[in-house]
């Protein structure tokens, strides 16, 4: 589909797109994502329905604009959550000739990479919505509505939101770059595995963990979440007490739900760092993101991704 055509079209005709190959029904949703009764119940509706003044980014595109939805693609979310820091891979994803202001017909593309490619994906802006609530990922501003749009074109990539019900980090952050991916397991790490992050983290690569876990979605009483995938945002080694210390900053793509152990937000920890550190590191919200000394990071997470443009 060519999207400026399909706007230029609906403009001239005065109409709001709808996606014949992607269409606002049941099909796109999944037969099994959801008990028959709720998917009947599903509801689909343009952002200009739900807002007065819609926009497709507002201040910047950012990972706390993210809170995952009703359906299991944090693999997906993660990867996104990774993308939205490094800003030379975003634009790929992320065209900026469109938005709620001008021109606007209903109409939105993203971009993904596929078997060597970067593809077009146009969809409509029309969005599930189960009993008045986002089914899939919602944005933390009401009015933004990147996450929400960048999601469904995804899905309708996969084939169906059902399609990003559970997948592989791995893949997503491929997708999102075309980019090598590299994957250590930190059941058995690398013995310079803090090296190999703050390698990764200086040469601007994405990066990933999960946790293992039969059981999806577990909350322990640790605040890790089992079965479930994060985006590794940061990693530095620290002044601490008399010496130095190697710790990692993790994103939920919850957008709520931390860890509780040392370096969390509230620890003792902080109070050992040099008060222009703490300024520098610390963000004391419930906003999902946490640090943790790379220690607690081989004992809670089970894998490690990064993933650049060259290996």
């Amino acid at each position: 589909q060519d999207f400026n055509h399909l706007r230029a079209l609906c403009l001239s005709q005065g109409l709001l797109f709808e996606d014949a190959t992607f269409p606002a029904h049941i099909s796109s949703i999944g037969p099994n994502l959801l008990p028959e009764d709720k998917l009947r119940r599903i509801q689909w509706k343009r952002p200009t329905e739900l807002q007065r003044n819609p926009y497709l980014v507002v201040d910047g595109v950012s990972r706390f604009d993210i809170m995952q939805g009703e359906i299991g693609d944090c693999w997906m979310l993660a990867a996104l959550g990774s993308l939205t820091l490094q800003k030379h891979f975003l634009e790929n994803v992320l065209p900026k000739d469109q938005g709620f202001q001008d021109n606007y017909a209903g109409i939105f593309h993203f971009r993904f990479w596929q078997c060597g490619d970067w593809v077009d994906v146009v969809i409509d802006d029309r969005l599930p919505f189960l009993n008045g609530r986002y089914l899939s990922v919602h944005p933390r501003t009401s009015n933004e509505f990147w996450p929400s749009l960048l999601e469904k074109a995804y899905a309708k990539l996969r084939g169906s939101y059902q399609h990003l019900h559970g997948g592989y980090l791995s893949d997503a952050l491929v997708d999102l770059t075309g980019g090598v991916q590299m994957q250590f397991s930190l059941k058995d790490p690398p013995p310079d595995l803090e090296e190999i992050l703050k390698a990764a983290d200086k040469s601007r690569c994405l990066m990933g963990c999960s946790t293992s876990g039969q059981l999806r979605n577990i909350e322990m009483r640790n605040g890790i979440v089992q079965g479930h995938a994060y985006t590794v945002t940061g990693a530095v080694k620290i002044r601490y007490k008399n010496g130095w210390k190697h710790i990692i900053r993790i994103w939920n793509p919850w957008g709520h739900g931390e860890w509780k152990g040392p370096w969390s937000d509230t620890s003792p920890q902080w109070d050992h760092v040099e008060p222009e550190y703490r300024e520098k590191f610390l963000r004391n919200k419930d906003d999902g993101e946490f640090w943790m000394s790379c220690e607690n990071f081989k004992e809670q997470f089970s894998w490690l991704y990064v993933c650049n443009s060259t290996p």
